[in-house]
Formats: C-alpha cells, structure tokens, sequence
C-alpha cells in the first residue's frame, strides 16, 4: 500500500499554524510506521498575515521532511461578521469545496483529516468522504472541558455569564468566576458560540496529563458530555519547537547575559498584544516603583487599516517621561518583535507577565518560569484561571476585564514583586513551575504520558486509512 497521508487543516494564524504543524512532524518521527502529511493553505486574509504564512512554509519545505503543502484558491472574505471566531468560521465554510476537491484527488490512501478546531464546519466534508476526522485544539483540556460543556450550560444558565450568581460548574475545574469565560461566549446571541468538538473521532489537545489530570479525567469519563458519547483525547503536549539557536544572540539575550539569574522579570503580550499610551505609562509607573529589573516587549496599537496587527512601538508617545533614564541600568524596553523562546530559556528571566495564551504558557512551564498572567483576549481569562488556580504556577493580578483589561499600576508593581520573591504565593508558585517544567519534558520522552498518546493516535490513524482518491 501507498504511504498512508495525514491531511492537515490549520487556519494561518501563528500560533495555530506553528503549533498543528508541529503535532504533525511529531506525528512523523513518533509513528511506528511511514506517514506523510498534506496541508491545505488557506490563503490568509490579509498581506501580513499571507507573508508570515509564507515564511513559515518556506522553512517547512526546506526540512526535507515528507510534507506536501497544497494552496487552496482564494476565495472572498466575509463583510459582515460578529468577532473574529466567526470570520475565521466563515472563511473556512467558503473553503469547504476546495478542501473536498483536494481530499478526493489524493493519490495516497488517508490516515485522517486533523482539522484546527476552528474549522469544525468541514467536519460534514470528511464525514461526506467517510474519512476519519480529528480537531486539533491549540488551548489546554479546562479549556476543551469548558467548550464540550457548554452545550448543557447554555440551557442550564438562563441569563449572560457575566450575569449570573455564583459561579459556573466545568467538571475538572474548581468553581469558575463568571469573569473568566472565555471571551467568544460572553454574548450568547453571538454566532461563534456553537462548536462541533464531540463529532470527531478524537481530539489532539496541546497538553500533558501531568499538567491537568482532573480536567482529562472528566472529559474523558462523560462528566462534561452528559448523556452524549464523551470524544477519546489525545493529549500530546507540549508541542514546542526549538530553532537552533542563531550564530549572533538577539540583543535582548545578549542585555540578559549581563543579568544575575531569575533577577529579571519579562512583559510580552503575545502576536497579537499591545497597549495604547495610558495602559503603558500604568506599566511603567509599576514596573519603576517594583525595584525589580524587567525585560519589556513594548508593541503599539495597529496602524489606520491595519487590521488586529500591533505596530513598533512609539517609545516617546507612549512612555512616561525620563522613565527610559532613570531605569537605564536595571530595565530594557524593547518596541519590536522579540525570540520570546530564547528569552524565557535563559537564566536570568525569573518571571513572566504574559497575556496567557496557550502556547506562551506552554513554553513558560517548559522552562519552569512562574507566571502573573494578564489576558486581554480570546480564551486568555480561563486560561488565567487555570493557571493560578487549577496549576498553581502563576500568582494572580487584578485585571479589570470591563475596562478593557486594565491593569492599575499599584497592581501591576504588587504582582511584580509577588511573582519576583515577594511572598508565600510567589513562592509556591516558583515551587511549582519547576515541578511542572521536569513533568513537560518526561512527558515527551520516550515512555512519557504525551509520547504514548501519541504513538496511540499514530495507529489510530494508521489503522484508519482509507482510499479516498479518484486516481
């Protein structure tokens, strides 16, 4: 028989590209047998966007691993959408023929369809093909446990989250406060409120089952599917990938290299974070008053058209004024993008204020660097919750999610200090990341937790290939 493909289905943001098309060279060098992967690229639906798309695969095709990229045709993006969950749905569903037309035309037998779980719309084309189907789903199981949840919450809490008392019931979760929902399902009227996750043969979730047992056991015994089958998981993580590191230091490492270590404390907000003049000077102001020496990736709002891009940052607009003097010798306020990978590696980075996203937190734990999380989006506000409350790794920050996520800065100075040696709960929380940094590397380890998930998925998989092809 033919090498059996994988057809991948990832939508073009970073942190979604990266991340499935890691699983999948994982998958590769982890299946017992010979796999190869297919990926459909959607074109992306803005320059930027297309340019880092394309950047991305030109390094993936220079690999020499067995991964085949197919470009699906443009098509028109959507005029009329309510948040970006539904914009992305809905270019997908545009999508649907091409990736139906490219499936049939395969030549190889298909193993599977790994979809992005934003892309649960072309669960009916893979069904329609007979063809087994994954969600691939970039955030952590209290997440997924939230989300097949919801289903039996929305019938259950007849009023807005953000108006209901008490808190709500996620099994696997401890109590979850109204105010860290994610934000997608805020507004029950929203489109982006349904999702199709139960349907699949399998969920990949980035996670390890060391970091949360409680919330795979309840997914996986029915307890947050009730009375529908509960979706086997597959949980893989941490999927993290490490380029070599460059022949010159960025100059953020090299100002760190001067630092003593776990003296610094590292601010960056993600791809897509950043901050207007007041929220800045609230962080300078905070930041000056904590004594501590911090590393700060500093990006400003997207420029006129732009999109959700942010921009370099204009120190001078957006800074205090003297505040770059008067913390020359213990702070670096960087305005560009900057290796936040290489940066949570090195030894002087004793603490991490980050936006939370999945995979920023991924890569904290790795390096076992505790966090004070401050989400600003997306399902970053769970996220935040799990990882104060369910992980124990971060110490929690006050962030005033009606004002836009604002931060004051006697907070921010407060958490600083916390986070960087101040007391009892910055103490177990540095306990706890570097418990969690030595579970995420034995996880993936040969004979670890994620890598027998993985092997488990590759003869899923495996076993699963079906001839789909007209050739």
């Amino acid at each position: 028989m033919a090498t059996p493909t994988v057809v991948l289905v990832p939508v073009w943001g970073a942190g979604h590209l990266m991340s499935l098309l890691d699983s999948g060279k994982r998958l590769l060098a982890r299946a017992g047998r010979a796999l190869s992967l297919t990926v459909l690229v959607m074109s992306a639906p803005t320059e930027h966007l297309a340019a880092e798309v394309a950047a991305h695969i030109r390094r993936e095709e220079a690999s020499g691993l067995d991964v085949r990229f197919v470009h699906l045709p443009a098509v028109e993006p959507p005029t009329d959408w309510v948040g970006i969950e539904e914009f992305v749905s809905r270019i997908v569903q545009v999508n649907a023929p091409h990736v139906r037309a490219v499936i049939s035309s395969l030549p190889s037998p298909v193993a599977g369809v790994v979809l992005d779980f934003f892309c649960t719309t072309l669960l009916d084309v893979s069904r329609d093909l007979a063809v087994p189907t994954y969600v691939y789903f970039t955030s952590n199981a209290a997440m997924l446990a939230f989300m097949l949840r919801l289903p039996a919450l929305h019938e259950e809490v007849p009023v807005e989250f953000e108006e209901m008392e008490g808190a709500v019931d996620v099994p696997g979760l401890p109590p979850l406060p109204p105010s860290s929902v994610p934000t997608p399902v805020t507004d029950k009227k929203n489109p982006n409120y349904t999702w199709r996750f139960a349907e699949t043969d399998g969920i990949i979730v980035n996670t390890a089952a060391e970091l949360e047992q409680s919330a795979l056991a309840a997914i996986a015994n029915g307890r947050c599917t009730r009375g529908a089958r509960a979706p086997k998981v597959y949980p893989i993580g941490p999927v993290i990938s490490f380029a070599p590191p460059p022949e010159q230091p960025h100059e953020c490492v090299r100002w760190l290299d001067a630092q003593s270590p776990a003296s610094v404390v590292l601010l960056c907000f993600g791809s897509g974070g950043f901050f207007a003049a007041p929220q800045a000077r609230e962080i300078a102001h905070g930041l000056e008053r904590s004594g501590h020496r911090f590393l700060w990736v500093l990006r400003g709002p997207p420029a006129p058209g732009g999109g959700r891009h942010p921009t370099d940052a204009n120190l001078a607009e957006l800074l205090p004024d003297g505040f770059l003097d008067r913390t020359k010798d213990r702070g670096l306020v960087w305005p560009t993008w900057a290796p936040q990978k290489e940066i949570l590696a090195h030894a002087a980075v004793g603490g991490f204020v980050t936006h939370g996203g999945w995979n920023s937190s991924l890569e904290s734990l790795w390096h076992g660097v505790p966090m004070a999380p401050w989400p600003l989006y997306a399902e970053q506000h769970t996220n935040a919750f799990t990882l104060v409350a369910v992980m124990g790794v971060a110490v929690a920050m006050k962030v005033e999610r009606k004002r836009d996520n604002f931060v004051e800065a006697v907070e921010l100075e407060r958490a600083v200090k916390e986070l960087m040696g101040g007391g009892e709960e910055g103490r177990k929380a540095r306990e706890k990341a570097k418990e969690m940094k030595a579970a995420c590397r034995n996880a993936v380890e040969e004979g670890g937790s994620s890598y027998a998930a993985l092997q488990s998925l590759s003869e899923a998989l495996y076993k699963g290939a079906v001839v789909v092809g007209t050739n």
